[in-house]
């Protein structure tokens, strides 16, 4: 049984990518049964007569998988975040990076509409940016009007990998693959005056080839509920406090209100920027107030 990736899926249909032909399937029957949502970046074991008329028989195993957007074995995560117009917000950026750490997502961070910055406002971004290369997060900064030097660097990361863009809406994440690659012409839409956030433009995930590796073009999105990480695994996605953690008095160390936290220390002499453990406490607090999910498998 011919072993293909799932490179697209729309309206019930999965379109595998196998030997460089795209063979259209359904899901096999009792995948509902099974609780198996197959998603574009799975690799799966199919058949077809013909490319119009396959069937997903099984889904292999997969490294990882994002629910917005849905997609699975992700190497690359591309945040894409406004300089201004919506304004650039670190919380907002740590909350994708933070979601990108606990999938063992590579991260890198690209600044859009760098131009539209006065040069206060840049040199404030110019902060920010110092602060999460310390920290070891590649970010990309256009030059002001000339942005050739960051779309190479941007792709010199896409070949072999998959890659997802994500980052606040209305950053322009469908605008920079329209650079990266003309005639994809993928829509894009104003800022919406009344809300100060882009309008979602993307419908579905697909997963285009380009630069010898594959990138899904995703709808953009305001905000992310950490429904997936526990409260004891979210200060390992902090690589900042990873790294000195181990001096904390107390191991298992919360970070919160243990005497001897060698990550307040950091905060205090300022080698971990103190926006970066307020968000820390206020993503903690969010999963500790979240309310109990109960799957219906766990039902009796």
């Amino acid at each position: 049984m011919p072993e293909g990736q799932i490179r697209k899926a729309l309206s019930g249909f999965y379109y595998v990518y196998y030997q460089g032909e795209t063979y259209q399937t359904r899901g096999r029957g009792n995948f509902r049964k099974r609780e198996l949502t197959p998603l574009v970046g799975d690799y799966v074991l199919f058949e077809s007569g013909n490319l119009k008329e396959g069937v997903v028989q099984e889904l292999l195993p997969r490294k990882n998988e994002l629910v917005r957007p849905p997609v699975a074995n992700v190497d690359i995560g591309i945040v894409v975040m406004s300089a201004i117009e919506p304004n650039f917000s670190t919380n907002l950026l740590d909350r994708f990076l933070v979601t990108l750490e606990s999938k063992g997502i590579q991260a890198i961070i690209y600044i859009s509409k760098i131009d539209l910055l006065t040069d206060e406002l840049l040199q404030q971004l110019k902060e920010k940016e110092r602060a999460y290369k310390k920290i070891g997060y590649p970010i990309i900064v256009p030059e002001q009007n000339d942005n050739k030097k960051s779309l190479e660097e941007l792709t010199s990361y896409f070949p072999n990998k998959l890659s997802v863009f994500m980052g606040q809406s209305g950053a322009g994440k469908s605008t920079l693959l329209n650079s990266i690659a003309p005639d994809l012409e993928l829509k894009t839409a104003e800022i919406s005056s009344s809300l100060g956030r882009g309008k979602h433009t993307t419908r579905h995930v697909e997963l285009l080839p380009l630069y010898e590796g594959l990138v899904a073009d995703t709808p953009g999105f305001s905000s992310i509920d950490f429904l997936e990480i526990e409260a004891e695994e979210i200060s390992a996605c902090f690589p900042d406090f990873v790294e000195v953690q181990d001096d904390c008095r107390f191991r298992g160390c919360m970070h919160k209100k243990e005497p001897g936290c060698q990550v307040k220390k950091e905060v205090e002499l300022n080698t971990i920027p103190a926006y970066r453990y307020q968000h820390y406490l206020q993503f903690l607090d969010e999963i500790e107030s979240r309310k109990p999910r109960y799957d219906n498998k766990h039902k009796k």
